[in-house]
């Protein structure tokens, strides 16, 4: 049995994964959010990440690299990059070979869950080669406007989705999670 890939991303209300000025969490970090990111961490996982969410992760300076950073590092994680020479993180392996067979052969070989970490490109051709099996959004009460980067699923092809789940966290954020359908979007 094929280990399932979830797709997790934050973003505003607009659709933009940050915004020129963002501060992490758009701003909007509480306790439901940091509970949910807990039990997240806590449940046993692969991370798949592209270079450049490795790249600004790892480079967090010292005195941002709480618990869960740290517990982030330890995690089994496959980074993906055709750059990169070596990744540094205890629990990081790099592949630089084809994104989408490698993620299809980690789907049929792991005994873990997948599960992206940021990383838009990475996301955007999981998500067109059909191998994303949930597609989690926690959206953030705001609008970013013109100051947005990164528009959230920019150049994606079309699909219908199913919602199955949604929740409020901190009285103000919405998960919500989809599952591809497989069937056409209604025209």
């Amino acid at each position: 049995m094929a280990a399932t890939l979830s797709a997790e991303l934050f973003v505003s209300a607009d659709g933009w994964a940050r915004g020129e000025r963002s501060p992490g969490y758009f701003g909007y970090f509480g306790p439901d959010l940091e509970r949910w990111l807990e039990e997240g961490s806590a449940r046993p996982r692969r991370v798949l990440m592209g270079r450049r969410t490795y790249e600004a992760l790892d480079a967090l300076p010292p005195e941002h690299r709480d618990e869960g950073y740290e517990r982030m590092a330890r995690t089994p994680t496959t980074v993906f990059s055709t750059t990169l020479a070596a990744v540094d993180w205890p629990g990081a392996s790099l592949e630089s070979g084809d994104l989408i067979e490698s993620v299809r052969a980690l789907k049929e070989r792991s005994d873990v869950p997948l599960c992206t970490v940021g990383s838009l490109s990475v996301v955007r051709q999981l998500l067109d080669a059909g191998l994303v099996d949930r597609l989690r959004l926690m959206v953030f009460p705001l609008l970013v406007g013109p100051g947005g980067r990164e528009a959230m699923l920019e150049g994606v092809g079309e699909a219908d989705l199913e919602l199955v789940g949604h929740r409020v966290l901190d009285g103000r954020l919405l998960l919500v999670e989809y599952a591809p359908t497989g069937r056409p979007v209604p025209h």
